[in-house]
């Protein structure tokens, strides 16, 4: 049964604003509300002011008027990097339909201190049982969800869709183009990938880096003194957030995507690698290593650079292994899943929510 075959759903998505942040994670949610919309139900978005994951004041107070002002009829649907800030509404959220939206646990951000950690643990331990359903991006993340004490039955799974993308021509040249992208921050595991680099001095590439640098400034910062420290600054390029054309013509000309990631709820933009046929060297950082197929790509434990190193070698090495693996690749991405097929598994786990009710 098709998602617009049913009465329409009226869904309120709350998340850290803004919505259109740069991102996986709010990349996954624009494109879910895109998909409801144009299967014809009522969605609108709610921008939390505030600090995130970690709450202030203004962040709760954001969080209880959001409750406060949602209407009868809809289903309140919080992203989880705000879930958090919802403590003061707990009776709110009992009250009426709220779904949680989990890319990834909070508390598996690098970068937080024991106590906020630990602080993000509580939070989450005592809202997930009020919550009427959980949705997870990724099995791995409902696997971590599991763990933590929610029952199996209480958690759906609405991995992210991929959109079908021109193949991608490569670099063309002797020089391997690498490709990385993602917020230089913690848990993106830049500064692994650029030692995994530094140590293939004798071979000829170039990495570029395209993310937020304003996320965690003092984190870029220190990406940059990282790449000066090991003699490979002018071979190294943080582009910092570019527009979505200017993307596609990174893509184009890229040999082999890299991602050192410390943990990743799904991974879409090896998913995105993968669809335009592009080789991936990563690490197991969550769900990421699911993704790519063995004869597709390199994949290492997460934190360890000197495999990562070692298993790029022969990638930017061998042109002729690169070609065999961007053909399985493409093919890997030709199998993933499309948006607008997960827009209506999302509206079925809503409906299931509404049913629990």
């Amino acid at each position: 049964m098709s998602v617009a075959a049913e009465a329409p759903l009226s869904v309120a998505l709350i998340v850290p604003g803004p919505i259109d942040t740069v991102s996986g994670g709010y990349g996954y949610d624009r494109r879910i509300l895109s998909g409801l919309a144009q299967a014809g139900h009522r969605v609108r978005v709610v921008n939390l002011a505030g600090r995130h994951p970690l709450p202030d004041d203004l962040a709760e107070a954001a969080a209880w008027q959001a409750m406060a002002n949602l209407a009868p009829e809809e289903v309140a649907v919080i992203d989880g990097l705000c879930l958090p800030s919802f403590g003061k509404a707990a009776e709110a959220i009992q009250a009426r339909p709220t779904v949680g939206l989990i890319h990834h646990p909070t508390p598996l951000e690098k970068g937080l201190s024991e106590a906020e950690a630990a602080l993000l643990r509580e939070r989450e331990a005592r809202l997930f049982p009020l919550l009427c359903r959980l949705v997870a991006t990724s099995r791995a993340t409902a696997n971590r969800l599991a763990e933590m004490g929610v029952a199996r039955d209480r958690i759906g799974v609405v991995e992210p869709g991929t959109d079908p993308a021109p193949r991608a021509a490569g670099s063309g040249g002797e020089c391997c183009a690498i490709l990385s992208i993602g917020a230089c921050v913690p848990r993106k595991g830049h500064d692994l990938l650029l030692r995994a680099l530094a140590r293939l001095f004798d071979l000829d590439w170039h990495l570029t880096i395209v993310g937020s640098l304003t996320r965690d400034p003092v984190h870029a910062q220190g990406l940059a003194a990282l790449a000066e420290e090991l003699a490979i600054a002018q071979r190294v390029t943080f582009a910092g957030e570019i527009d979505e054309a200017a993307l596609e013509e990174q893509w184009q000309r890229t040999d082999v995507f890299a991602l050192a990631t410390w943990f990743e709820g799904y991974g879409m933009a090896v998913a995105e690698a993968l669809a335009r046929g592009i080789p991936c060297a990563i690490t197991a950082g969550g769900a990421v290593a699911d993704l790519v197929p063995p004869d597709a790509g390199v994949v290492v434990p997460a934190g360890d650079w000197q495999a990562l190193s070692r298993a790029m070698r022969r990638l930017i090495f061998d042109s002729d292994l690169r070609r065999r693996m961007s053909d399985a690749a493409f093919a890997a991405g030709e199998r993933l899943p499309r948006w607008e097929e997960q827009a209506g598994r999302f509206a079925a786990e809503l409906r299931l929510a509404l049913s629990t009710r």
